[in-house]
């Protein structure tokens, strides 16, 4: 639970619930991993594709979390679709960022994790398995001609949400003055 919200908060909910209907779009179907057929899905990845293990480390645990392999954000564009997630312990749940400050890629992260955890041997596996299960839930591939219109979509959502928030707060403001701190 966030301790301080801004209109930043609620334009990254909103990219996120446009990055789910596009990867529902391209899924045709609802991935609601918290009920239905959405959570037998994930349920289906997480104990039985990966074992209950994070994808990354392959540490066994019953509080994986879900990790968007091409990361679920205005930036990234990756989809929330069967094809992007992945299960993941909480400590490889923390991406490093590349030195231009952007977060580094799932491969890059992957080897990251393994070098860390002494498994350089284990990568190449690890990562072929990742790919597998990428084409197994058939993620799109989107051209760069997708992936502008999403970019272009998501961004003018971005911006249009801190306006309107920060449109909303003057009208309070104005309304305020108007009738609640309207002299007697």
């Amino acid at each position: 639970m966030a301790v301080y919200n801004t209109s930043s908060d609620s334009a990254n909910t909103a990219v996120r619930a446009l990055l789910t209907k596009v990867g529902e779009f391209y899924l045709g179907s609802s991935f609601n991993t918290a009920s239905g057929n959405g959570k037998k899905l994930w349920l289906k990845i997480k104990e039985q594709d990966f074992a209950s293990r994070c994808a990354y480390c392959e540490e066994a645990s019953q509080t994986l979390q879900i990790e968007h392999l091409f990361m679920f954000n205005r930036t990234e564009f990756g989809l929330h679709h069967p094809g992007n997630v992945v299960p993941c312990c909480k400590s490889c749940n923390k991406r490093a960022r590349n030195l231009d400050k952007t977060f580094c890629n799932w491969e890059q992260h992957l080897k990251e994790v393994c070098d860390k955890h002494g498994q350089k041997d284990q990568y190449e596996d690890r990562r072929q398995r990742i790919l597998n299960h990428i084409e197994q839930y058939k993620y799109p591939k989107l051209n760069e001609s997708e992936k502008h219109a999403i970019r272009v979509i998501a961004n003018s959502l971005y911006e249009n949400i801190k306006i309107e928030s920060e449109k909303s707060l003057e009208l309070y403001k104005e309304l305020d003055q108007a009738f609640i701190k309207k002299p007697m």
